[in-house]
């Protein structure tokens, strides 16, 4: 719940104490703002400015400070009352940023039908309150949604769950099957979710039907791959389309990753081996083995079609371009961690071979429903067998991609790239967008970087929250931030979660499964909504069913599981700006596809009114209402 508020009121020396304890925090406040505040509460400047030990920088533009009153002479902004010790005043209008809560472990999540091999977990998603975990090796014979979970007769063909939250916890919502469900299908390999659509990848089907909604019936063409797009209404879920390559092979592997936002969804097929360079090239030359491609797919109603084939701009073998993708609107970008230059950077030379499986990523942009590569991004220290784009994840300006095989033994944000001490350890970089143009902004490590942990191995962002798994990270700790310098429990995994204030980036917590044991594989698959983190265990060996069970049974090796962790982020900022007239812009930025409820009331303590619902875009983001409040006013937004 965030809440801000707008009333008449006259500073007192609280708000000296209240500033002194935000630069405590580590927010940067303008000196001009402070020497106007001193002034205006009558205390000496001097000693103002000592006692707050103020950094000055980029002056009124970052100016942020505590509110009242007597402000309306510098802000030109109606006085605001004191809510609490994260009130905020800013040039453009008046702000509140809740302190994130402390992070925790929601729940523990195991299969509906647990069962040892099954590698639940392996891969996870989430947006808003709804989840859903893939177990690429369940055995049932089952088809379509909620069917007969018990026969397994069908080795490795593959299962997805979905999972909603609601104020009484986590339940399950769905079991999802292939519509065509077959042994080594690996259905759940992947998968995303984007509010009432889920996607998933089978990388293993062998039908060799091409487009949207083919033959499914024929098994000719092994490890060709499918992609099945689920609806919900209600809480009922089908199956909407069944999705496969337009130049569909044996061994193509379409599927191995997938990703979507509203009505884009987009499929990697890592071992496709076409010499097509950039936008619907020529699909049937296969003469680049396994250099990889990417399938564009939009919805228009409820019927899909393929809108574009999209391939490295370098195209080579074996480049796996496609391992990873990820989409935030009208943006895709595609990872390929074969990919095998020495450029570093941003859009540098492509044509050199001499840093095999370096790896690279690649940025593509819509315009109506053309696409056309924007970016070629490589990591800022690459070298050979670094796998850079073997994880890749975008929200909105933001692209965090993933080098598991990164060697340097730095640790935190921004530390020494040229050691290569620690080889396998990891890495991860953040890339924002200004305009058409990419930089790099931050170099990430895990802060208890050693050799083989494979930090970056997954990678999911959101907003201004990055999640990295490490699945060869071997501590004995359980929980949030314990401690990481036991190293009894090899290969148990751990995920780190980062956040960006500005453009600084920080550690915020280190994630370990509350029942952390050897080769769980925890941080195997990561996915963060907001300020939900999920992380996958396909090692976790309990065998439990459902949310919440007993985790001290280990009677089901690598039976999976899924762990929720909230409290991450520093919290959605709700802000109040004038608009000239009286009236006011409420503005917040939203979770994807999770809808809101903005309440109105004339005290903090209520009765609360609501006065608008608003609901996150596909991939989160700013959200907007414009209100003429009679009288004073509180805000605060509730989620359903």
């Amino acid at each position: 719940m965030r809440i801000v508020g707008i009333r008449e009121s006259r500073i007192a020396k609280v708000l000296v104490l209240l500033h002194i304890e935000r630069l405590k925090s580590g927010m940067i406040y303008s000196k001009r703002l402070s020497i106007s505040l001193a002034k205006m509460i009558n205390v000496n400047r001097t000693a103002f400015l000592r006692q707050s030990s103020l950094r000055c920088l980029f002056g009124w533009r970052l100016l942020c400070a505590v509110i009242g009153a007597q402000l309306v002479s510098t802000t030109g902004v109606r006085s605001v009352g004191i809510l609490s010790r994260c009130a905020l005043l800013m040039t453009a209008g008046l702000s509140w940023s809740a302190a994130s809560a402390t992070p925790s472990q929601q729940a523990y999540l195991k299969a509906s039908n647990t069962d040892p091999g099954d590698s639940f977990g392996g891969s996870v998603a989430v947006s808003g309150n709804t989840m859903v975990v893939g177990a690429p090796s369940e055995c049932s014979n089952a088809t379509g949604v909620n069917g007969n979970q018990n026969d397994n007769s069908a080795g490795s063909s593959g299962a997805a769950y979905v999972f909603v939250r609601s104020a009484s916890g986590w339940s399950q919502e769905a079991y999802l099957k292939a519509s065509n469900t077959g042994a080594n299908d690996q259905f759940g390999t992947t998968l995303a979710v984007s509010g009432d659509t889920v996607v998933i990848g089978a990388p293993g089907e062998s039908s060799q039907a091409t487009g949207v909604n083919g033959n499914q019936s024929d098994n000719d063409a092994p490890y060709s791959g499918a992609a099945y797009v689920f609806v919900r209404s209600g809480t009922n879920w089908t199956q909407q389309a069944y999705l496969k390559a337009s130049n569909t092979e044996l061994l193509d592997l379409f599927g191995i990753s997938v990703t979507v936002s509203g009505d884009t969804i987009v499929v990697g097929a890592n071992r496709e081996s076409s010499r097509a360079t950039g936008v619907n090239g020529d699909e049937s030359d296969n003469s680049a083995q396994y250099a990889g491609a990417a399938y564009v797919f939009v919805r228009s109603g409820t019927n899909w079609s393929q809108q574009a084939y999209l391939k490295a701009s370098n195209t080579g073998g074996p480049g796996y371009f496609g391992g990873s993708v990820s989409v935030s609107r009208d943006t895709v970008v595609v990872g390929a961690g074969g990919e095998g230059s020495s450029a570093t950077g941003v859009n540098g030379s492509q044509n050199d071979t001499n840093a095999p499986y370096a790896g690279a990523a690649y940025v593509f942009v819509r315009s109506g429903t053309n696409w056309t590569q924007q970016a070629y991004l490589k990591a800022s220290n690459s070298g050979s067998n670094n796998y850079f784009g073997g994880a890749v994840s975008i929200s909105g300006e933001t692209v965090a991609i993933g080098a598991n095989g990164e060697p340097s033994n730095a640790t935190g944000v921004n530390g020494n790239q040229s050691d290569k001490s620690a080889l396998n350890s990891g890495a991860a970089y953040v890339f924002v967008r200004r305009g058409t143009n990419w930089s790099q902004e931050a170099y990430l490590k895990a802060s208890n970087t050693e050799a083989e942990d494979l930090f970056g191995l997954s990678i999911s962002i959101s907003g201004d929250i990055v999640a990295i798994g490490a699945t060869g990270e071997s501590s004995n700790a359980t929980g949030v931030n314990g401690s990481q310098n036991d190293n009894t429990a090899p290969n148990a995994g751990a995920a780190y979660v980062f956040v960006r204030s500005g453009m600084n980036w920080t550690q915020q917590a280190y994630l370990k499964a509350s029942n952390t044991g050897a080769g769980d594989f925890f941080g195997g698959s990561v996915a963060v909504s907001r300020d939900t983190v999920v992380a996958g265990a396909s090692g976790e060996g309990g065998s439990a069913t459902g949310v919440n069970g007993n985790q001290s049974n280990t009677n089901a090796p690598d039976s999976g599981a899924a762990y929720v962790f909230t409290g991450l982020g520093s919290g959605p900022q709700v802000s109040v700006v004038p608009d000239g007239t009286g009236g006011y812009f409420i503005r917040f930025d939203g979770a994807p596809d999770t809808p809101y409820r903005l309440q109105r009331a004339i005290n903090v303590t209520g009765p609360w009114e609501t006065i608008a619902t608003l609901t996150g875009p596909p991939a989160g983001g700013l959200l907007e209402h414009h209100d003429m409040p009679l009288s004073q006013a509180f805000y605060r937004t509730v989620q359903p």
